[in-house]
């Protein structure tokens, strides 16, 4: 296996994002750089100073910043103007460190145990690719992004826009899996994933691994994913194997999956029955609380942003990106004056499907002065975007428009 220097992907990853090619040589980059950076040379540093984790060293620093050696965020500007976020920017969010290099060495090989259906057994990546092939593309986001929004400052990573992005999954819909195997047995109404991180000694496997359930409904859409983006999944993003639930916040989109499993309860696992859970304020999690798991609809602005500096009187083109949770974008507004007045966005670029973020545009003209600029977005189920974010303890769930506003000055 070779590889080429940081010096020489980095550049060509730039110059081909966005482009029809950019697909091949982002996931080409996490396949192969994140594997030989660690030894290879340094990790480079973010402009904000924290260097990349190793795991992550093929990232490019210029679209990241690096806010701890498990949470790399997508910086508002490098999402730039096309629909896939390329995968040397899409944000990093792991709940425990990244597994050792040596289980994407042999892909095929890995194993995930399927429980819960007539026939239960383990299978490899190599069978999995004989049961089916589906490609799916979605907006992955983490279930804090715009926790940095928050005025009570929750705990955890204070997320903007960043820790979200719109990826290619290719792999083996669970649903055919399923099937093979007999079907789902009687009374499971969860479907569960585990994944396959290496866990702490001397403590209780539940208080630390990362277990979800969702409802079983959830399976009709989900894969068991071994691509991202026209390449093999890196290790930093969930490699070999990873469950993809379209439509579910990034947690239960199981990494490094190992069992697949369908239940009669929800796991006990910490993460499930106590994190993840919309608390209210000053009250501490518990199973009762509603759990973080279907996306909300969402939409924010790209380009103009504040740091561009100041903006030259006159026409303009005011674009972002807009997701509908469980449904379809139906349309998009953008307000120039903070909300007082609203105007009908152009919905642009490819239909990639009712999982995937539309990008939007709105051509108008500002005058000089200051203008904080807005978005809400509006699915095919009727909801939409609200002004107010949900208070809760942790931060989850934000889709204020008033909260992911910008303003910008003109002159």
């Amino acid at each position: 296996m070779t590889t080429a220097t940081p010096a020489t992907n980095l550049p060509r990853r730039r110059l081909l994002a966005g482009s029809a090619s950019a697909l091949a040589a982002a996931g080409l980059a996490g396949m192969h750089g994140g594997a030989l950076a660690q030894s290879a040379a340094a990790p480079a540093a973010t402009p904000a100073g924290k260097p990349l984790p190793g795991y992550a060293s093929w990232k490019n620093a210029d679209a990241v910043t690096v806010h701890s050696a498990t949470t790399i965020e997508t910086k508002r500007s490098a999402f730039g103007t096309s629909v896939i976020t390329p995968t040397d920017q899409l944000y990093v969010r792991n709940n425990l460190p990244t597994p050792p290099e040596s289980i994407v060495a042999d892909r095929d090989a890995w194993k995930v145990q399927v429980e819960g259906v007539k026939q239960p057994r383990a299978l490899s990546v190599a069978e999995l690719k004989t049961l089916g092939l589906d490609t799916i593309t979605m907006v992955l986001q983490c279930s804090g992004n715009g926790r940095g929004f928050f005025p009570s400052k929750p705990s955890g990573t204070a997320w903007t826009v960043g820790a979200a992005g719109c990826v290619v999954w290719s792999g083996v819909p669970v649903r055919d899996v399923v099937a093979a195997l007999g079907g789902v047995a009687d009374g499971m109404p969860y479907m569960t994933g585990t994944g396959g991180e290496v866990l702490p000694e001397g403590i209780d496997p539940k208080t630390v691994v990362v277990e979800r359930s969702v409802p079983v409904a959830a399976m009709q859409d989900a894969l068991l994913a071994w691509e991202m983006n026209g390449e093999p999944i890196p290790l930093a993003h969930g490699g070999p194997l990873r469950l993809i639930v379209p439509g579910f916040t990034g947690v239960n989109n199981i990494k490094y999956i190992k069992r697949l499993a369908f239940t009669p309860q929800e796991s006990e696992a910490r993460i499930m029955a106590h994190g993840y859970r919309i608390s209210p304020p000053g009250v501490k999690a518990d199973p009762s609380q509603p759990s973080v798991q279907e996306m909300d609809v969402k939409s924010w602005i790209n380009s103009p942003l504040p740091e561009d500096g100041t903006q030259a009187a006159g026409l303009v083109q005011i674009n972002g990106v807009a997701f509908g949770g469980m449904h379809a974008v139906k349309g998009v507004e953008v307000s120039t004056d903070g909300g007082k007045t609203w105007q009908p966005a152009r919905l642009i670029g490819p239909d990639m499907g009712k999982y995937a973020w539309r990008q939007f545009v709105l051509s108008t003209r500002l005058p000089k002065g200051t203008h904080t600029l807005a978005s809400r977005a509006t699915n095919t189920n009727g909801a939409t975007q609200p002004q107010e974010r949900l208070e809760n303890r942790s931060g989850y769930n934000n889709n204020s428009w008033a909260d992911h506003a910008v303003t910008v000055t003109v002159a």
